[in-house]
């Protein structure tokens, strides 16, 4: 039962859903799984079913954040489940699921994604990512192959700026929308005022620890 992520005062944040869905038992911030699962558990760039994929920390997110890979589409897009993470339909700090995920890195390694807004089809900002982990003891590192094409243009860039490297020209499938699973809303933020303005279109409730 979705319940089981709740938290007291409202609201859920990516960590707790991602451990509960993935089965990968790190704790701590989502900024830190990349470097907890090392010796632990297994981590790559090549997506798979049941991973775990970790972003890095940025300005728009200074925690990071961690999503479940529900469906791999190709070896540049996959959809995701998170906790978390606001767009067209998602409340903040609720279930979204079934949510593509396309990899811009230029050498087709997943550390630079763009996550769509919902089921619009639109993409948003580019995202700074370390890859997978996967629900397995630590071991080799497997890569994915490289496909590209093309996908609207990103409004930000939100990785470090001497990683600006350019970007893949990536394509995305388009899924039929499946809807998303509001499980609780979270607090407002400081004030007591929702938050506001273009980081809430596609980034994590920044007041969700």
């Amino acid at each position: 039962m979705l319940v089981r992520y709740a938290r007291a005062g409202g609201g859920i944040s990516c960590v707790p859903f991602a451990r509960a869905e993935s089965g990968i038992g790190l704790k701590g911030n989502a900024e830190t799984w990349w470097n907890e699962a090392d010796g632990v558990y297994a981590r790559g760039s090549a997506p798979e079913p049941g991973s775990v994929l970790s972003f890095r920390a940025n300005y728009a997110m200074h925690l990071g954040h961690v999503a479940v890979v529900t469906h791999v589409i190709g070896n540049r897009q996959v959809e995701i489940d998170q906790a978390n993470w606001a767009g067209p339909g998602a409340a903040r700090g609720g279930v979204s699921r079934n949510i593509s995920v396309v990899d811009v890195s230029q050498n087709n390694d997943w550390t630079a994604v763009r996550v769509a807004l919902g089921h619009s089809g639109t993409y948003g900002s580019v995202y700074p990512t370390y890859g997978f982990i996967y629900d397995r003891p630590d071991g080799a590192t497997t890569v994915a192959s490289a496909r590209q094409a093309d996908i609207n243009p990103p409004p930000r860039d939100l990785r470090p700026a001497d990683e600006r490297t350019p970007l893949a020209v990536v394509h995305p499938v388009l899924i039929p929308p499946t809807g998303y699973d509001e499980v609780a809303e979270a607090p407002e933020g400081g004030g007591g005022r929702a938050a506001s303005g273009p980081l809430t279109l596609d980034a994590p409730d920044r007041s969700l620890r």
